[in-house]
């Protein structure tokens, strides 16, 4: 049920949006505590973006789940910016974050949802 979202206006290459879409998959389920095999991630790279002014690399992450603590987007918020800033060389401060916590009733899955 979690999901990431991460645009960028980085190109990547074949051989970097692989272990880049695991990297995140695997620090989401754990900073969430859910299973992997509930995580979505999506990568949209190479997208025209501008930040404070600048078309430096920079990130715009949406990150949504049923049950997100405050606790939570906190830690994943530093887990996010120093892996996107060891991945890809972006700033934490060129990253911005969105967290949503998603009534477990509105979130569908296999024909229902959660709730």
């Amino acid at each position: 049920m979690p999901y990431l979202k991460l645009n960028t206006n980085l190109a990547l290459d074949d051989a970097q949006a692989p272990p880049l879409l695991s990297q995140l998959s695997q620090l989401v389920a754990k900073e969430t505590g859910k299973p992997e095999r509930y995580v979505l991630v999506e990568l949209n790279a190479e997208k025209t973006m501008l930040f404070a002014g600048s078309s430096a690399p920079l990130a715009y992450l949406e990150c949504k789940s049923i049950g997100l603590s405050a606790k939570q987007a906190k830690s994943l918020s530093s887990a996010l910016s120093q892996l996107l800033e060891t991945a890809l060389a972006i700033p934490p401060e060129r990253i911005y974050i969105e967290f949503s916590n998603c009534p477990a009733e509105f979130w569908g899955w296999n024909g229902s949802t959660f709730g």
